[in-house]
């Protein structure tokens, strides 16, 4: 899984059920300090304002982030990491506790998504969601061609550094 993500040109990542970053590429940090290894992907969506500043739609997405843990948590209620991160959010985010009484589910899925990076502006990219086992290949993908695509390849040009990992 290491060398497939130094590999691949695009922002790539291995996450857990937990939306635990266990390994990112280059390009993935580049593209989102908080995608590196160690990182939550949910509680940092919802208690970091950069990564709120950094979603176009931050609503939307917490609303989808937050209906996809509750999918990935399953009948699995017991789990310790589940139970902690729960806890934790439940304490620290308005948003969290009404998002996650309404018990909404969602598949995890990939689809497009805009964000605003803040040294190459607004980027609209595809993001794919790869189950391997109980791990999740995350991988995002402009059009090739587009702006974005272009923006993607500054972004590449200037990160510099090798695969991270946990």
């Amino acid at each position: 899984m290491h060398q497939l993500l130094a590999s691949v040109q695009v922002p790539a990542f291995v996450e857990g059920r937990a939306f635990d970053v266990l390994a990112s590429n280059r390009l993935a940090v580049a593209f989102s300090p908080r995608l590196r290894p160690g990182y939550n992907r949910l509680r940092s969506l919802l208690l970091d304002p950069e990564e709120q500043a950094f979603q176009q739609n931050w609503t939307r997405a917490a609303e989808g982030f937050i209906a996809a843990f509750r999918k990935s948590a399953g009948y699995d209620v017991d789990d310790p990491r589940f139970v902690d991160l729960v806890g934790e959010l439940a304490l620290s985010s308005e948003r969290f506790r009404t998002l996650w009484a309404r018990h909404d589910i969602r598949d995890i899925e990939g689809g497009t998504t805009t964000v605003n990076h803040p040294v190459v502006g607004e980027l609209r990219l595809h993001r794919d969601k790869l189950p391997v086992d109980d791990l999740i290949l995350v991988l995002y993908y402009a059009d090739q061609g587009s702006e974005s695509d272009e923006k993607l390849r500054l972004l590449a040009s200037v990160s510099q550094g090798t695969a991270t990992s946990l």
